[in-house]
């Protein structure tokens, strides 16, 4: 053997082994990053059935399975009991459990601030903003009032009370708007809570209330039926979903509420929650999850169904938007007198 390549052996055997540590350390941090559930997933709904949250979800069940997205399956499980709040501690309760997720709306902040249930949604980990959904001034089809500014100049001529505003739950989202028209009109309303956005919509249909501030999707099938006539949305802006769910509408149509002399604006979140303790791969799994869902032409579909403002985040972003929108509804629900003492 020459000098030579008895030299270059040696250095041959480290470069080789300096190699395969390297092969080893990459398929390690592979497998880390390639976290996947090993058993199925509970999607917890802190809401009712029939609601936005419990349809988004079950929608999200639904076309995970039929597009093969994940190995394990996703089971729906509403917990709506104390305005949501035993969703909400469910999750929290599970530290460490990766095979939980949340569907969240505005109890996530609502419940806490009203009720002082020990739970703030900083004990959850948050994952992405799906969507945001939008609220609408819904009346029945036969009622008198066909604008906006006709049923606020009814609510204004009214005596106190008179006009009755079914909702989701006490002290929370509905609840905070229909504050917002008291506060525009100058006359209180007979506000009347029920446990999820579909009994509410079952409520305007049966004429059993004036109106409802409902999401859209909560009160679609009823609108394109002629059932319930849509008179404003509570966004700066139209929608821009111009396809016609009515004989002669699309979410397009409907004015703003505050064109119409109602000066009010809110929206919803549709967000994902993990429990405490997830890690940077768990929650790395379920962003590029939902990243598959909101890319999927059935997505698309169930937006412009819903009327959904289609803004998306994760990360420090979704973090900052979610702190912000807590201190917002803490000045609401402090103007409101819905603050628990």
């Amino acid at each position: 053997m020459s000098w030579t390549l008895k030299k270059t052996l040696p250095a041959l055997t480290r470069s080789a082994a300096a190699l395969l540590t390297g092969l080893a350390a990459l398929a390690t941090t592979t497998a880390a990053q390639a976290w996947e559930p090993t058993k199925p997933v509970e999607f917890v709904v802190p809401a009712g059935t029939g609601g936005g949250a419990d349809q988004m979800a079950r929608f999200i069940q639904g076309v995970v399975s039929k597009n093969n997205l994940m190995k394990q399956p996703i089971v729906v499980v509403n917990r709506a009991g104390g305005a949501g709040a035993e969703g909400f501690l469910d999750v929290k309760g599970d530290k460490g459990n990766p095979h939980k997720i949340a569907i969240t709306l505005s109890n996530l902040f609502t419940t806490p601030l009203a009720t002082g249930v020990p739970f703030n949604w900083r004990d959850l980990t948050p994952v992405s903003m799906l969507a945001l959904d939008q609220f609408i001034l819904w009346v029945h089809a036969e009622s008198p009032h066909k604008t906006a500014a006709e049923f606020l100049a009814a609510m204004k001529a009214a005596p106190d009370r008179t006009m009755k505003v079914a909702g989701t739950g006490s002290r929370q989202e509905d609840h905070i708007i229909t504050v917002m028209l008291e506060k525009t009109s100058g006359k209180r309303a007979t506000y009347i809570p029920f446990r999820g956005g579909g009994d509410v919509a079952v409520q305007l249909v049966g004429k059993h209330v004036d109106a409802t501030v409902n999401n859209p999707i909560e009160a679609e099938s009823h609108w394109r039926a002629g059932t319930l006539r849509a008179l404003c949305v509570m966004d700066a802006k139209p929608m821009p979903y111009t396809k016609k769910i009515t004989a002669t509408q699309a979410w397009s149509d409907i004015p703003t509420c505050k064109s119409a002399g109602l000066p009010v604006e809110y929206q919803m979140l549709r967000g994902i929650f993990m429990t405490p303790g997830a890690t940077p791969e768990q929650v790395k799994f379920y962003v590029d999850l939902f990243d598959k869902v909101r890319a999927l032409p059935e997505w698309k579909e169930f937006m412009e169904k819903g009327a959904f403002n289609q803004t998306s985040m994760t990360g420090q972003a979704y973090f900052d938007w979610v702190a912000r929108t807590e201190q917002q509804h803490r000045v609401l629900m402090r103007e409101a007198g819905f603050l628990a003492k």
